[in-house]
């Protein structure tokens, strides 16, 4: 009987990751759907002074969390991954916890404010993959470490639909910490990291992080990410209201718009694995502008469809192109940015992606209440193909012709 071949250290440490990504992502959206209702059960009932405050209670986490990222991402540069790991996991858990005993809205804005200060662990799980991963296996384990976060968002909102009912509003928070800690204790017991600090490195400051050669190769893909999130979330607001105008007779709206809402998540959980072993066989400059153009193609035909079904099968295929988008950044940070560095090279892609998540979403609000809802998906099209010259020009040209070491 044939024995089955013992995993590498690397592939152990993608399995842990990945469950913790789960864990984390899964309980920061999965108090999302209900955020308007608990604001209103903190005494602010005035539906414009409700939706204000819903805007700025949901985007205080991102807005911080653009400053602090590369914070934590030079710190983690000293003391290691792992630590950064635990430490921003256990501080979820209790700001997710206090969340649920918040009196007043503005408790409740300044502690997802503080949920941004101390996140971190995406970017943090996403550095310590890379230095762990032998450089011809990158872009498949980070494209199946994507998909771990990638799951979380689409299982936590229905969880949380759910436990809101059953439980109550308040202890879905308890709940949601308590879940961001099991990602801590899983990096306690079966992750380790065999850290070494480059004191140099890790007294560089900011700007002279960012004039070294090998950040300056990497800052063009920083504003590819940021462009990125900002088409992928341009639409997301709006999803239901446009699921509604196509089918305004449906009695079930609120299930086909989760599906609509779904469909790109579950195109992306299938193909990041398989684009990232393409990256690694192709290379990721490659596999990174197909995609690219490939999402500019598929936003275009969402404006023209007459059903919310025709909706969902092209955002299943959207999802199968973008699959090939932030696993071919990161592996080519990984292959350019100095090991020395790679905490803080995550930590500053990770704050481009916040700012495009509070940026997106405002450009869809924008382009919709000026020109209709079909519109959005030119300009979204439009920043993508825009984004592919900027991949051409930038980074697909500039290609090294042997790879790089990743330790200099």
């Amino acid at each position: 009987m044939k024995r089955a071949t013992p995993r590498a250290p690397w592939q152990r440490t993608l399995y842990v990751l990945w469950t913790g990504e789960f864990f984390i992502t899964a309980g920061m959206s999965l108090v999302i759907p209900f955020l308007p209702l608990y604001i209103q059960q903190l005494g602010v009932h005035q539906t414009a002074q409700l939706e204000r405050w819903s805007g700025l209670v949901y985007s205080a986490t991102f807005m911080v969390s653009a400053v602090a990222q590369p914070i934590w991402g030079r710190l983690a540069d000293r003391v290691g991954r792992r630590v950064m790991l635990i430490r921003s996991s256990v501080g979820m858990a209790v700001v997710m916890a206090a969340m649920g005993l918040a009196h007043n809205v503005w408790q409740l804005f300044l502690l997802r404010a503080l949920m941004g200060s101390v996140s971190g662990f995406i970017a943090a799980a996403i550095a310590l993959q890379a230095s762990v991963t032998p450089r011809e296996h990158a872009g498949r384990a980070l494209g199946t470490l994507q998909t771990g976060a990638v799951a979380g968002n689409l299982v936590g909102p229905l969880i949380g639909g759910v436990l809101a009912e059953v439980v109550g509003i308040r202890h879905v928070f308890f709940l949601t910490g308590a879940a961001e800690l099991v990602a801590g204790v899983l990096v306690v017991l079966f992750v380790h990291e065999r850290f070494v600090s480059d004191p140099r490195a890790a007294a560089l400051s900011t700007g002279e992080f960012l004039r070294l050669p090998e950040t300056r190769r990497i800052i063009p893909l920083f504003a590819v990410t940021l462009l990125i999130q900002m088409a992928y979330l341009s639409i997301e607001p709006i999803v239901t209201i446009y699921v509604h105008q196509l089918n305004p007779d449906t009695p079930h709206l609120a299930t086909l718009a989760g599906a609509t809402f779904a469909a790109i998540g579950f195109g992306n959980i299938l193909s990041a694995p398989r684009l990232g072993r393409l990256a690694d066989r192709v290379g990721s400059e490659k596999v990174l502008w197909w995609s690219l153009m490939a999402a500019a193609a598929l936003y275009l035909p969402q404006a023209f469809v007459r059903s919310a079904y025709q909706l969902m099968a092209l955002r299943f295929v959207l999802g199968m192109a973008v699959g090939g988008l932030q696993p071919s950044v990161q592996a080519l940070i990984r292959r350019q940015a100095p090991s020395a560095v790679l905490g803080r090279a995550y930590g500053f892609n990770t704050s481009f992606m916040m700012a495009g998540n509070m940026l997106g979403p405002n450009l869809g609000g924008m382009v919709s209440s000026l020109w209709g809802i079909p519109a959005i998906f030119f300009v979204t099209s439009a920043l993508l193909a825009l984004d592919s010259v900027w991949v051409r020009r930038a980074v697909l040209q500039g290609a090294p012709r042997g790879a790089p070491s990743p330790s200099r």
